[in-house]
């Protein structure tokens, strides 16, 4: 299973994401209703349900935050439920998996890991569900369906965790010296400050030891 560090660079990641874009939507559903005197009956109510959706998710990365998983499953779960077309089910079901993932709920972290994935409309989110699901591929020993979800194009800023999680997979494979090079290039990617640094490093010894 996933380091707990590398997990928190994760949640990390998608902390960023909300803060950029989490009131976006509902600013933007704002504007519409205002400019558009024809649909605002229907608007204000996908304001409302946009509002009621961002509330919830708020209460699940708290409960991430807070290391409480019933929390985090209630909360992504009425989202997921009730508002699923709204902007907040993917990174929902992206923090349920992940959840469920850490409880050993293998079945149910893989189908809201690709619900994630095949829904994102968000770089990021797709990178984050990418990089999870193809952790727990690794946990189910699917080793060439999880080099294979890591072989997709991705953003520079998202380098050292796929190059790590590679370097994790071919280790498993006995891989040694292509192992190496993976943990090489996440090294080469994370800071001097980044708390994953010193357990690549560690690894790294492990395979060229």
């Amino acid at each position: 299973m996933a380091l707990d560090l590398e997990e928190q660079e994760q949640i990390d990641e998608l902390k960023a994401w909300w803060n950029q874009n989490g009131k976006f939507v509902i600013a933007a559903l704002a504007a519409f209703v205002i400019g558009v005197g024809g649909w605002r009956g229907w608007e204000a109510w996908q304001l409302r349900q946009t509002s009621a959706a961002s509330g919830l998710f708020e209460q699940a990365m708290r409960g991430a935050s807070a290391n409480d998983g019933k929390a985090v499953k209630e909360a992504t779960g009425r989202i997921m439920e009730e508002y699923a077309r709204s902007g907040y089910a993917v990174p929902a079901a992206w923090l349920a998996g992940k959840v469920n993932h850490g409880a050993g709920d293998l079945k149910s972290a893989r189908a809201q890991y690709q619900y994630a994935l095949d829904h994102a409309k968000d770089d990021g989110l797709e990178q984050l569900a990418r990089l999870r699901l193809a952790a727990l591929l690794l946990d189910e020993k699917d080793y060439a369906g999880a080099l294979a979800l890591l072989e997709a194009k991705h953003d520079p800023a998202f380098a050292g965790l796929f190059a790590n999680l590679k370097g994790d997979i071919l280790a498993a494979q006995g891989k040694r010296a292509e192992a190496a090079a993976a943990y090489k290039l996440a090294l080469q990617q994370f800071g001097e400050r980044s708390p994953l640094k010193g357990i690549v490093e560690i690894k790294l010894d492990g395979v060229e030891g």
